[in-house]
């Protein structure tokens, strides 16, 4: 019968296959059997205990010997308990055997023939045996799926921040779930983490970061990007041997999911061109990179510890003509030529707001004819301020103060030494000048330059990239 159903097999399999501890197994086995029996015995005191020779969970229910008894179901008096038979002290807990499988109703019939007067006891319960099996088995189920989860927790816990291959299986409310490691496991791959654009159907081989293992998820607890720039740095350490050895190392990345990625990568030998290593033979490495990516496009560049030259290797494709800094603003201004400037801005800012990211600088792009006006503009908005004139201007500009904003933070000791100023008194007046004027307190007559020709146009771009992303 189902009653009758020795445990012991069950458990050595399920321990087996499913790499749970024997131990917790029987633990659970045990809480589940004696849960449905306190339902069944309502308010009587029960315990539960796995027989491993019979391959079965016994019941006792227990009686505490009392000097008088205030609690019938739970209590039996030290008289009471003499008349049966027992030999007892004020204090102890008597077990006594609940039969409840189908087999054992003889055993029941004999107990409760020695312990006829004890009225507390409870010798059996029709129809318990199956009600207790299933909850055990409800109870096993879910205590199995809780082990397997902690299973799958620890053994891919450790590969956070690494590849994972696996195979589109099916979707899910806009999340991808995508069978890995041989069908191990499975992961999910969510609607914020997939590529715009990029189509997988079930059966497609996927390549995906791993960007979390989570213990408390619900479904799958793997958690994939292919939206991570770690994807790209890591499908270079696969194609490069340099990068994966240490020679050659990524310094940065920046990324707009299948559109373009740019990477900054620097060598610790001098004999090994980082960017050489990165390309490969005819473009091989970063050709294989761009096939896993789908093609997205790929730009690398060399890092540099110079600030400037690092965003002027992230600016590439296009050639940068000057680069001013304001470090206070973490600021860089580039000059491009004029027919460099939209290669520099690339589509939609695509290229410059990908520069941004990788150095961290907020970057101003200039065409060379943009940045002369602007030039003439500030010489003539310094020469409007009173007893300055167009010649202290060009001498001012040409010692670093560039526009009203440089003047009006100027030191009034450094101003006072250019030729014409004078005293200190004087650069005061002017630096108070300006102030008011930067700030808009006051209007200067400034006779502003009329713009060449060739000063028309798309002239300028400035990107707020914060230097982040993922």
């Amino acid at each position: 019968m189902e009653e009758q159903l020795n445990l012991s097999a069950v458990l050595d399999q399920v321990c087996d296959e499913k790499k749970i501890s024997r131990e917790v197994l029987i633990e659970t086995v045990e809480q589940a059997v004696a849960t449905a029996a306190k339902k069944v015995f309502e308010d009587k005191e029960i315990e539960a205990s796995f027989d491993p020779e019979t391959g079965h969970v016994n019941l006792f229910q227990v009686l505490y010997v009392v000097d008088k008894v205030t609690a019938p179901h739970r209590e039996i008096s030290l008289e009471q308990a003499h008349r049966a038979g027992l030999e007892a002290e004020i204090g102890d807990e008597l077990l006594f055997q609940i039969f409840y499988l189908e087999s054992d109703k003889k055993r029941a019939e004999q107990q409760a023939k020695d312990y006829a007067e004890i009225e507390a006891l409870q010798f059996g319960q029709h129809g318990f045996g199956r009600i207790a099996a299933q909850t055990a088995k409800q109870v096993i189920i879910q205590r199995v799926r809780e082990a397997e989860r902690d299973n799958l927790f620890d053994a891919y816990k450790d590969k956070k921040a690494e590849l994972m291959t696996g195979i589109v299986r099916r979707f899910e409310r806009g999340s991808i779930v995508v069978e890995v490691d041989n069908g191990k496991a499975e992961a999910i791959l969510p609607a914020r983490e997939q590529v715009p654009r990029e189509s997988l159907r079930p059966g497609d081989r996927v390549v995906a970061f791993v960007k979390d293992v989570d213990k408390s998820a619900r479904g799958p607890q793997i958690i994939l990007s292919r939206t991570h720039r770690g994807l790209v740095e890591k499908l270079f350490e696969h194609e490069v041997p340099e990068i994966y050895e240490g020679i050659v190392r990524i310094e940065a990345c920046a990324r707009e999911p299948g559109a373009r990625s740019k990477i900054a990568v620097s060598s610790r030998d001098r004999d090994v061109d980082p960017v050489g290593a990165c390309v490969g033979i005819r473009g091989s490495r970063v050709q294989a990179v761009v096939q896993e990516l789908r093609g997205e496009k790929i730009d690398i560049v060399p890092y540099n510890d110079d600030p400037a030259r690092f965003v002027c290797n992230a600016i590439q494709p296009a050639t940068v003509s000057r680069v001013l800094i304001d470090a206070e603003r973490h600021t860089m201004e580039l000059v491009v030529p004029d027919d460099k400037l939209s290669l520099a801005i690339g589509k939609k800012g695509q290229n410059v707001r990908l520069a941004s990211r990788l150095t961290g600088w907020r970057i101003d792009i200039y065409s060379e004819s943009k940045l002369k006006q602007m030039e003439r503009r500030s010489l003539a908005e310094m020469a409007a301020i009173p007893g300055v004139g167009e010649t202290v201007a060009q001498t001012m500009f040409q010692m670093g103060w560039r526009n009203l904003r440089d003047v009006a933070i100027a030191d009034a000791e450094e101003l006072a030494q250019v030729p014409g100023v004078g005293s200190v008194e004087r650069a005061e007046q002017i630096i108070e000048v300006a102030d008011d004027a930067a700030s808009g307190k006051l209007e200067l007559n400034v006779k502003y330059p009329e713009p060449s020709p060739e000063e028309t146009g798309e002239e300028h771009y400035s990107d707020d990239g914060d230097g982040g992303g993922e």
